[in-house]
């Protein structure tokens, strides 16, 4: 189908009409704002928006539109709810761009709709008006159970319409009519009830079908006139009014001598004497027939109405009922009409039904709301109530499906938060301590109350035995008691017990009577005083499985007051429970390579050397995080001379592939030093090309200080430091004096394994007994948060304002000072503090 064969065609002059009379009454209307809200959320659509077609198609309502939305016109040629409504049925577009029947309309063209939905709405059972449509950017599929729901709120949209038109041309008639009275007149009357003499105006002579030379006065030509059925209710209000001198009403139907039958309204009063005793009766009346013939019509719209309607009098009483109204109250109109509303629906009185209807009638503006009405109705109302002269009108649906849609939605929304939540808890890195206890108390209480009433975590420890690590429960009260029930109930439990038969079989176990199958086992005391305190109902256990190994168990708890665990709250709690298991094993996991990691690093770390005329102190301290274990080295050492070389390193990568390489580096680098007259520069030199030479395929930096000293320097008190880096972080000299002097170049130089060929240079600075020499890893200065720049300024602060703390307690002052929240890398350094020399 092309969009040339989807045209609105030629629009009957009924609808027309229709259409341009709503387009006023619907402009804004609230009620038809809160049925898009609903659509727009529901359906997770950008837009909503109610449209009429006239000439040209008008949006009174929507939500998602952009200022100035509600009331904008496009041409019918534009307009995809022209194309709905042309095909009498759902337009279901998923692929806006793609869909021949749309995709040369103007709001396609443009990128505004990429998928649309829209249900046409009609109004009298006729042809259709308008249409519901919801829509967004992009493209999408519509499910049979969306179009379903949009179809759904379209119903409760057209009500809406009908309810506009038939208050609109009720008002309009109601003021027709009376504009007819005042200009037709009104024809009164005078009997006397002493002479029998009944005397009529002009008009009223008109209204009964008399001449004047043909009426004889008597209330018998009165009588005559009047249709055989209301004969005897209209004499008995005469004669009610007679006898308690009261006041007269009555509509009846007269009989014209050509046959026609009209309705008259008349009204009337008696007037008594000096003894109390009516002597004559006068009053008016006037020609209801038009208003009749209306009432009439409007009946009969309001019984094929789609939504239920009823009116009450001034008293409360049941005026008229609909058929639908019928349907939806379980009662007849007969057993209706008369009885008080607060009577015959007990359940109303102090509900919200009877705060919004009194509230109408008191502020005489129409009240929208939803409410509950219990058994034997039991089900969920849209209702609008508006004041009228005569009392209030109702009009309601029965929208517990809609309502039951719309709490699905809920909580599959609230599930997904929830899911997502979990799994944002146990993302983090899990030590299998304090943090892992943090992140499963964090879930026991994202599960409360959405999954349960209350939750315990147990975890299983290397033996396999239980112990409990979290709970939570909904009342803060009893928060305390499932500590105390879940910390003795493991000891307590027999060999069947649900949690042990979960863990077991490796599956869920729903649990309907918690009191029968597990409170009547445990043994009277602590544990079971906290049980009965709890007061479970129902109960869902399950394992805490990954990888084929039981880590745990998760157990969710229901009272009596809510309806045990049904199948999709099980299929969350099973998914909640994977995700948290998953995320212990991952732990384990990562836990046993950090081990293994850190195990290798630390085994080719060996002490340091002891020095005549120096103090030597090193440090390492793995990663919080398990895969940042494993490139960072340090190394001290002397070469047959006596001189002693620092050395510090780091191997890119954070694995137990970059321990090995940092292992084989740390290796090759002390042979090639170990020799004589090889200073810092020659020894990098050599171990480039050693990375080259035996394809190592590893990337590394490293910083080499060597001390050296003459016998005349030894004599002076002075000590030479020799270094050269290869793009390592600037190794620090502390001077006796607390100033902080960094050994670097001019440039920096290429790290080790990116070109052997690189020339290394050296560098020399004289340094003065007292002073300390501090290499150091990237780690200790550089982190997420943490720039380089920052890193070794607050390093230098540091050194300058611990210049008097012994050599040990620098390097662990230091390292607390620079990362007092926990390492995110490997930190490793070696200091060297020269002693005096006499």
């Amino acid at each position: 189908m092309t969009s040339a064969d989807t045209s609105v065609g030629s629009p009957s002059a009924a609808r027309l009409e229709t259409a341009r009379r709503l387009v006023a009454e619907a402009m804004g209307s609230r009620s038809l704002q809160r049925l898009t809200d609903l659509a727009a959320r529901l359906l997770d659509c950008e837009v909503a928006q109610v449209s009429l077609l006239g000439e040209v198609q008008t949006a009174v309502a929507g939500s998602g539109l952009p200022p100035g939305g509600i009331g904008m016109q496009r041409p019918l040629d534009d307009s995809l709810c022209a194309i709905a409504v042309s095909t009498d049925g759902p337009l279901v577009v998923a692929d806006a761009v793609r869909d021949g029947r749309v995709r040369d309309r103007a709001p396609v063209r443009s990128g505004r709709i990429g998928a649309y939905l829209g249900i046409p709405l009609r109004v009298d059972g006729g042809e259709p008006i308008g249409a519901l449509c919801v829509y967004g950017s992009r493209p999408r599929s519509w499910s049979d159970q969306e179009v379903a729901l949009l179809r759904q709120i379209a119903d409760s949209v057209s009500t809406e319409l009908q309810l506009m038109s038939l208050t609109a041309e009720y008002e309009a008639h109601r003021l027709r009519t009376e504009l007819a009275i005042d200009a037709a007149g009104i024809g009164s009357f005078d009997w006397n009830l002493v002479t029998g003499r009944l005397l009529w105006d002009d008009r009223m002579l008109t209204l009964l079908g008399y001449e004047r030379a043909d009426f004889d006065e008597s209330i018998g030509s009165f009588v005559t006139r009047v249709h055989p059925d209301d004969r005897e209710r209209t004499q008995e209000a005469l004669q009610s009014a007679i006898e308690t001198v009261g006041e007269y009403e009555a509509e009846f139907r007269v009989v014209l001598p050509s046959g026609e039958t009209r309705w008259i309204r008349g009204r009337g009063r008696a007037v008594a004497d000096d003894r109390g005793t009516a002597v004559r009766l006068l009053g008016a009346g006037y020609d209801t027939t038009p208003q009749r013939q209306e009432d009439v019509r409007i009946a009969r719209l309001l019984e094929a109405m789609k939504a239920a309607f009823f009116s009450l009098d001034r008293d409360w009483r049941f005026s008229y009922v609909n058929a639908e109204a019928e349907r939806v109250l379980g009662a007849a109109r007969e057993q209706l009409i008369g009885g008080v509303v607060w009577e015959l629906f007990p359940a109303a009185v102090g509900s919200d039904f009877e705060r919004y209807y009194r509230a109408a009638v008191a502020t005489g503006d129409q009240q929208m709301f939803e409410a509950y009405y219990p058994p034997p109705l039991d089900a969920w109302f849209e209702v609008r109530a508006w004041p009228t002269p005569d009392g209030l009108s109702v009009s309601f649906l029965d929208v517990t499906e809609r309502r039951a849609a719309e709490e699905q939605a809920r909580r599959s929304t609230a599930r997904l938060g929830l899911v997502a939540d979990t799994t944002t808890a146990v993302s983090a890195p899990l030590d299998g301590g304090r943090h892992e206890e943090e992140a499963l108390q964090r879930v026991a209480e994202l599960l409360v109350p959405e999954l349960g009433d209350w939750v315990i975590i147990s975890r299983a420890d290397p033996e396999g035995r239980l112990r409990y690590v979290a709970g939570w429960h909904r009342d803060p009260a009893l928060r305390d008691v499932v500590t105390r029930y879940a910390r003795t109930r493991l000891a307590a439990l027999p060999p069947d017990a649900p949690v042990l038969r979960a863990i077991a079989s490796g599956e869920a176990l729903v649990v309907p009577d918690v009191g029968a199958t597990v409170g009547a086992t445990l043994p009277p005391g602590e544990v079971s005083e906290a049980f009965w305190a709890l007061r479970p109902q129902s109960a869902l256990t399950l394992p805490l499985a990954a990888r084929g190994r039981t880590l745990g168990a998760l157990s969710i708890y229901r009272s009596a007051d809510r309806p045990q665990l049904d199948d999709e709250d099980a299929s969350v709690a099973r998914d909640v429970a994977g995700r948290v298991a998953l995320a212990l094993d991952n732990a384990r996991l990562y836990d046993q390579q950090r081990r293994l990691a850190e195990g290798l690093q630390r085994s080719l770390l060996t002490a340091p050397p002891q020095h005549d005329s120096s103090e030597i102190v090193v440090r390492y301290h793995p990663a919080m995080a398990v895969a940042e274990v494993g490139g960072d080295w340090y190394d001290a050492f002397l070469q047959p001379s006596g001189a002693a070389m620092l050395v510090i390193g780091d191997v890119v990568g954070h694995d137990t592939e970059a321990a090995a390489a940092m292992g084989q580096l740390r290796g090759m680098l002390r042979g090639i030093a170990y020799r004589e007259g090889i200073g810092p520069a020659g020894v990098l030199t050599d171990l480039d090309a050693a990375i080259q030479g035996l394809r190592m395929g590893t990337l590394a930096t490293a910083a080499i200080v060597r001390l050296e000293q003459t016998d005349a320097e030894r004599a002076a008190g002075r000590t030479r430091l020799r270094w050269s880096n290869a793009g390592h972080p600037p190794p620090l000299v502390l001077h006796p004096d607390g100033s902080v002097e960094e050994l670097a170049g001019e440039r920096a130089e290429l790290m080790l394994g990116v070109d052997a060929g690189t020339s290394r240079s050296e560098s020399v600075v004289t340094v003065l007994p007292g002073s300390t020499v501090l290499l150091y890893t990237d780690g200790l200065v550089e982190g997420r948060d943490l720039s380089l720049d920052e890193g070794m300024a607050r390093l230098r602060a540091a050194l300058g304002e611990l210049s008097g703390e012994s050599l040990p307690d620098l390097c662990d002052a230091v390292i607390e000072r620079l990362r007092p929240e926990g390492l995110q890398d490997d930190v490793a350094l070696v200091a060297l503090r020269l002693h005096p020399q006499h």
